[in-house]
């Protein structure tokens, strides 16, 4: 489990979770196809989150770092 704000710092989406924040506001990230806008959203294996044009696997991502 992380949190998608978390998430958004793993990935390079963002450099700080104050800028996470302001994506995930904004309504810039989608979890499995709906827009989300709490930064603390828990995400498990298996979850999509589509952010800039790109969809990453919460599993796939977890499992590299």
């Amino acid at each position: 489990m992380i949190k998608l704000d978390q998430f958004l710092k793993l990935i390079g989406i963002a450099s700080t979770g104050g800028q996470a924040k302001l994506i995930i506001l904004d309504g810039e990230v989608k979890v499995n196809g709906i827009v989300e806008t709490r930064r603390g959203r828990k995400l498990f294996s298996g979850d999509q989150v589509t952010v800039e044009g790109q969809t990453f696997l919460v599993g796939d991502v977890i499992n590299e770092y």
